[in-house]
């Protein structure tokens, strides 16, 4: 287990006790690779500091029970919400990933970042006012690369008008509360590896859906890469794009044969006009045979490209989100070529499995980020260092 010495201690203890990945001093020694002693103090600080509490004592299969821990602050909470096209959906979460009062709105991207954001905030609004406690974060997760110093998407090919507009500092003007936004794929991917608590090192979370990415979760961090663009397989070019357009201004790459838009485009050619990947849903599980076909073939170009990322990284785990997830052809296809293109090595301890948190996974990742950059802060103001090093913050 790293030690991920460049982060400090009494943050990364938090870290782990708010996602839920570590609920007593046991967990984190285990997960910390640190001495019993040396957890055992930072606990006691962010003890007394406030941070963290005693939750009771919790009995165990074997060995004597143990003390359990929780976030110091229960009554704290962020609003979270993932946009798409067409829909943005919202809720209330809390440390450890508990959901409340989750809903979806009608929202339209092509409306702008201004207009949109603002009705977004009066939406949310009305979930803070109907919840208990205190408001301490605001998640968002965008459809499309983000800038993270800018706190925007970067050139989004489905966000007409938000290229370099300041949604973090939007929305932070709006509730005056730390503030977060990052890429769906990669919000996606920490609520999901927090839904999992510890039964996973290594995973590969991919979002299917109108457009495809993918985030990458290394012991409970998410890995960016040097200009945080890891994980966007989308505009990796394949045999079966050819020569077609991709909204990124290249040619043949898998979003242009593999993503619900591309669906739409090859089932309306194939004579079942359709407006949306809801529509292209519908089809296939009212079992149109065309609509089927293109769902599997879809469902291998994405395992073709996903079985060059296991081969390299080696995960324990795949994790398959969004709205084509939901379709067994599309899922058996993508787990079927992995099988075929993957080393045995690779796929002999590799599961493949949906998302557990479905539809919520951004939201829950977006609110669990925007609770631990805001203990961060916390903790700084209190004389810890903040998060400038921290990993999981840039998402």
């Amino acid at each position: 287990m790293p030690d991920n010495s460049s982060e400090p201690l009494l943050v990364r203890v938090l870290d782990l006790v708010a996602s839920g990945q570590a609920t007593s001093r046991t967990d984190l020694t285990r997960l910390l690779g640190a001495a019993p002693s040396t957890v055992s103090i930072a606990v006691q600080q962010l003890v007394e500091q406030g941070l963290l509490a005693d939750a009771g004592v919790q009995s165990t299969a074997h060995g004597r029970p143990r003390k359990t821990l929780r976030i110091g602050a229960t009554g704290e909470y962020a609003v979270a919400a993932e946009l798409g096209s067409r829909h943005a959906r919202l809720g209330i979460v809390r440390t450890g990933g508990a959901r409340e009062s989750v809903t979806t709105i009608a929202f339209d991207v092509a409306a702008g970042p201004a207009a949109g954001l603002d009705a977004l905030a009066d939406s949310m609004r009305q979930l803070i006012d109907a919840a208990p406690g205190s408001l301490r974060a605001v998640g968002l997760a965008l459809p499309g690369p983000v800038d993270l110093a800018l706190g925007g998407v970067d050139t989004p090919s489905r966000m007409p008008g938000w290229h370099g507009y300041r949604v973090r500092d939007h929305l932070s003007a709006l509730f005056g509360v730390t503030t977060v936004v990052g890429n769906d794929a990669n919000l996606m991917a920490i609520g999901e590896d927090a839904a999992h608590r510890i039964d996973h090192r290594y995973s590969i979370t991919v979002k299917a859906g109108t457009a495809i990415g993918a985030g990458i979760m290394i012991d409970g961090h998410l890995f960016r890469g040097a200009t945080g663009a890891a994980g966007d397989i989308s505009h990796v070019r394949v045999d079966a794009g050819g020569d077609r357009p991709c909204a990124c201004g290249n040619v043949g790459c898998l979003e242009t044969v593999a993503s619900g838009a591309a669906l739409q485009r090859i089932l309306t050619e194939r004579g079942r006009p359709v407006g949306s990947t809801e529509d292209v849903v519908a089809l296939v599980q009212d079992g149109d045979p065309i609509a089927n076909q293109a769902v599997r073939r879809a469902g291998s170009y994405l395992g073709e490209v996903l079985s060059a990322n296991v081969n390299f990284f080696n995960p324990d785990v795949v994790y398959l989100g969004g709205l084509l997830s939901t379709l067994e052809p599309f899922v058996a296809a993508v787990r079927s070529q992995l099988y075929e293109s993957c080393h045995p090595l690779m796929t002999q301890q590799l599961s493949i499995e949906r998302t557990i948190l479905g539809a919520d996974a951004g939201l829950v990742g977006a609110g669990l980020l925007g609770l631990q950059q805001a203990l961060a802060a916390t903790l700084e103001s209190l004389g810890g260092r903040g998060p400038a090093n921290r990993k999981q913050a840039r998402a």
